[in-house]
């Protein structure tokens, strides 16, 4: 059996880049990890934030040994990287929200980011801004509800358009072209946030920079498995359960985080 490919993340937003992943790498084998316990990380302090994910995740590595660790929260790895590098002998991916490319295509050089308002007030979120948007004006947006909702959608199948739209009333009135999804929840509902902003303001995310990033540093094989697991660290919804049985996973368990 291939050594699984462990994803993890606050909620079920990781799947966004589990499916990007999957797209060049169908062979392998994942484990998706989330930490629903404690959802929304972007509430969280920053010290319990390290903590628990530290804890949880090599928890997980020491049970089913993976090749490589996906940090598929844009929250958890402007905090945890550093710690996990230390104390884990395989490679560790964050996930960095897509300035760099925003700040490159946009034509009026007025860029916004959507987060986690843990993400938005991070250093390492300005710093990003500082190195690679210093040309634009970037606006920033936080909201944990948007989490929420797409956790929702997921479970559910359905989305309250009109708490959706006032979320994203601030957004459409910026005169923006590019709004960087900077938190991986957000592509799950990106149809129906582009619904709303329209066509004039392009969405972008990091999915496919990160698959491509884990492609580079794990070693390919012909050999066909792509066996689904999945953990949690607090019971679900029936309706969660059943999109998690939809997307693929065989081994659906709860695990204490």
């Amino acid at each position: 059996m291939l050594e699984p490919i462990l994803v993890f993340d606050s909620g079920i937003g990781g799947l966004s880049v589990l499916t990007e992943i999957r797209k060049l790498l169908p062979q392998h084998d994942y484990h998706y990890l989330f930490d629903n316990a404690r959802l929304p990380y972007g509430d969280l302090s920053e010290q319990d934030l390290v903590n628990g994910c530290v804890a949880l995740i090599e928890q997980q590595v020491a049970k089913i040994n993976p090749s490589i660790v996906v940090v598929a929260c844009n929250t958890a790895s402007t905090l945890v990287l550093p710690a996990l590098r230390d104390r884990l002998s395989i490679p560790v991916v964050g996930v960095v929200p897509a300035i760099k490319p925003a700040a490159t295509i946009s034509v009026k050089k007025r860029i916004g980011l959507l987060a986690t308002p843990g993400t938005v007030k991070r250093d390492y979120t300005n710093e990003l801004i500082n190195q690679f948007a210093h040309d634009c004006q970037v606006i920033l947006f936080g909201s944990s509800e948007l989490v929420l909702m797409a956790e929702e959608y997921v479970a559910q199948g359905e989305i309250n358009q009109t708490q959706l739209a006032n979320i994203l009333e601030p957004i459409k009135q910026a005169d923006m072209d590019v709004l960087v999804l900077g938190c991986t929840h957000f592509p799950i509902i990106a149809q129906q946030i582009q619904q709303i902003l329209g066509d004039d303001i392009k969405l972008l995310d990091s999915g496919s920079a990160i698959a491509n990033r884990v492609k580079s540093l794990i070693q390919s094989t012909n050999k066909s498995s792509g066996h689904l697991a999945v953990s949690y660290t607090r019971e679900i919804t029936a309706g969660l359960y059943k999109a998690l049985t939809s997307y693929g996973f065989t081994s659906v368990n709860h695990i204490t985080g």
